[in-house]
């Protein structure tokens, strides 16, 4: 299953914007106003949760500077990527997109691709402010 966010327009440099999605503190800036926890597991990784939804552990699995982050669940049960791919446009603007990826059975693609898309939306959405 692939989810992609709408491209959004951010005022940093692709490479301010790349360490910005590698530092996982900041991801907290970017969860929905319904988040429940959110807690720094180490310098790659974090766990939050969302209000009725279990939590989710993301670490950072890849870093291709300055134009990709990829982020991977820490958990095999809900084997899933979501890959921040970031152009530049200008010295100190640029365009970030987010792609979710993950494995799942029908049932559970038709339970999380409504929230999962929701939330991409307001990832990319909180991109934009920072």
């Amino acid at each position: 299953m692939k989810i992609e966010s709408k491209k959004v327009t951010v005022q940093k440099s692709a490479t301010n914007l790349c360490n910005y999605l590698s530092d996982v503190k900041n991801f907290e800036h970017l969860m929905p106003e319904n988040i429940s926890k959110f807690e720094v597991i180490n310098e790659k990784a974090f766990v939050f949760a969302l209000k009725g939804m279990p939590e989710i552990a993301l670490e950072v699995k890849e870093v291709n500077a300055p134009n990709q982050v990829v982020l991977g669940a820490m958990s095999d049960k809900l084997p899933f990527t979501l890959t921040g791919n970031i152009t530049e446009v200008s010295e100190n603007t640029s365009e970030a997109e987010l792609l979710f990826e993950g494995d799942f059975n029908p049932m559970m693609k038709m339970m999380i691709k409504g929230p999962i898309t929701k939330f991409l939306e307001t990832l990319t959405s909180n991109l934009e402010t920072i």
